[in-house]
C-alpha cells in the first residue's frame, strides 16, 4: 500500500450506491493503492435515502460514514468532492448545488436528462472553474487502455484524415419482454432509454477518438415492448415480477446517421435488444491512411490497419494493449495480464485527482457533456420529425 500521510487529502462523498456506486467505490479504494496520486482520496461519506440500506452499503463498499440527505453533505466543510451516481433526474440539482458550494464534482453520464439541465450544469461549472473548482463527466470508456491507445494513434496521424465512424453499443438485458420495469425504463428518471444510457457512450467515443464533433443527425428511436411487469419490492432486474404491468416510456433502441464538422460520416446504434450481446461497445474508424477497430467484449485488444503496408502482408494487426507503454497499463500487471471493466473507473479517478492537484480542468468537461446532450436531443427530435436536424453549436 502506498503511504499517503504526507499528501493533501481529497475527501469524497458519493451520492448513490447501486451498480455505478459500487464501481466508483472500487475505483476510489483501488486507484490510490496502484497509482502514485498527488492527493490522497478519502472515502468520507456515502449518501442514500434509506438509512439502513446506505449503512449496509457503506460497510460493504468501504465508506467511513453515511448521510441520508445530500444537501447536508454539500454544507459540510470536511467534503471536497461530490461523486454523483444517482439516476439522471437528480444530476442537475446535486451538481449545481455542489459546484456553488465549492465542491469538485464527478457526475455519471449522461450528464443530465435534458439540454436545459445540461446547460445550467455547464454554466455552473464555468462559474466554479473561475474559483478553481473542477468538474468532470463519467464517460469511463475513454479510460480503457486500448481506446486511449486508439486516440493516441489518431492524434499521431496514423490513420490520416477520418472518413467514416461506425459505433454500436449492443446489450440484451431487456430483450426478454418478461423482464421487469426499472428506473432505466422511466423517462422521468432516466431521460431516455438506450439512446442516453448506452448511446451516449458510443457517441462520446466517436467524438473523442476523432477529435471532432457531430453537427447534423438523422435518427430513429423504437420501443419494442410497450408494457412490462412491475418488479416485486426489493427485486432487481433479474428478480421476480408481480402481475401488475406498467408502461415503458423510453426507447428500447436508437440508430442515427451523423455528419461530423470536418466532413466525416457516422453511423451509430444503441440497443438493449441484441440477444447474445452482453456489453458490445464497438467502434471502427476509417481514415485516408488506415483503420482502427475496437470491441469492448474483447477489451484488451485494438485492431489497427496500416494502408501503407505492402498488399501481400497487409491486414488488421491485433494489438494486445497490455504493454507498459500503453496508456495506464504501467500501474498494473505484467504484459499479457489483461485488465477488466473496473479498471477504467480507477483510471478515471487517477485523471480526475491529477487534474485537481494540477489546478487544471479534467476531461470530459461539463461542456463536453452538454454537447453530447445536444446531439442526443437532436436525435430524438429527428426521430419525431423524420427529418435531419442540425446540432446547435
Amino acid at each position: 500500500m502506498t503511504d499517503h500521510e504526507d499528501r493533501p487529502r481529497l475527501r469524497v462523498a458519493m451520492v448513490g450506491y447501486a451498480f455505478m456506486g459500487a464501481a466508483h467505490s472500487q475505483a476510489w479504494r483501488t486507484a490510490p493503492r496502484m497509482f502514485n496520486l498527488p492527493l490522497a482520496p478519502e472515502m468520507t461519506t456515502l449518501v442514500g435515502r434509506d438509512e439502513g440500506r446506505v449503512a449496509a452499503a457503506a460497510e460493504n463498499l468501504g465508506w467511513s460514514s453515511i448521510e441520508t440527505d445530500w444537501r447536508r453533505v454539500i454544507e459540510r466543510d470536511d467534503i471536497d468532492l461530490i461523486d454523483i451516481c444517482t439516476p439522471g433526474d437528480t444530476h442537475a440539482e446535486i451538481a449545481i448545488a455542489a459546484l456553488r458550494a465549492g465542491k469538485h464534482v464527478l457526475c455519471e453520464k449522461p450528464m443530465a436528462n435534458s439540454v436545459d439541465e445540461a446547460e445550467r450544469m455547464a454554466a455552473a461549472a464555468g462559474a466554479a472553474r473561475e474559483r478553481g473548482v473542477r468538474s468532470m463527466v463519467g464517460f469511463t470508456y475513454r479510460r480503457v487502455p486500448a481506446i486511449a491507445l486508439a486516440k493516441r494513434l489518431v492524434e499521431q496521424g496514423r490513420i490520416g484524415e477520418v472518413h467514416h465512424v461506425r459505433a454500436q453499443y449492443l446489450q440484451d438485458w431487456i430483450a426478454d419482454p418478461k423482464a421487469p420495469l426499472s428506473w432505466r425504463l422511466d423517462k422521468q428518471k432516466a431521460g431516455s432509454g438506450a439512446l442516453g444510457d448506452i448511446g451516449a457512450h458510443a457517441l462520446d467515443l466517436a467524438q473523442y477518438l476523432t477529435g471532432d464533433t457531430v453537427v447534423e443527425v438523422s435518427g430513429a428511436l423504437r420501443t419494442f415492448v410497450a408494457e412490462r411487469p412491475v418488479a416485486s419490492e426489493h427485486a432487481g432486474l433479474s428478480g421476480t415480477a408481480s402481475s401488475e404491468r406498467g408502461p415503458v416510456t423510453v426507447d428500447d433502441a436508437a440508430s442515427f446517421l451523423a455528419t461530423f464538422s470536418k466532413g466525416a460520416m457516422g453511423v451509430l446504434e444503441a440497443t438493449r435488444f441484441a440477444y447474445g450481446r452482453k456489453n458490445a461497445l464497438r467502434i471502427e474508424v476509417n481514415g485516408s491512411k488506415g483503420s482502427l477497430a475496437f470491441d469492448f467484449e474483447d477489451m484488451n485488444v485494438l485492431e489497427f490497419f496500416d494502408a501503407g503496408e505492402p498488399s501481400d502482408t497487409a491486414g488488421f494487426h491485433r494489438v494486445i494493449a497490455t504493454e507498459p507503454e500503453h496508456p495506464y497499463v504501467a500501474g498494473w500487471w505484467p504484459p499479457g495480464h489483461g485488465l477488466g471493466y473496473e479498471h477504467a473507473f480507477s483510471h478515471q479517478v487517477v485523471d480526475l485527482v491529477s487534474a485537481i492537484a494540477a489546478g487544471c480542468d479534467p476531461t470530459p468537461s461539463f461542456d463536453e457533456g452538454l454537447q453530447v446532450q445536444r446531439v442526443l436531443d437532436a436525435v430524438e427530435t429527428s426521430s419525431a420529425s423524420r427529418a435531419w436536424q442540425t446540432v446547435p453549436a
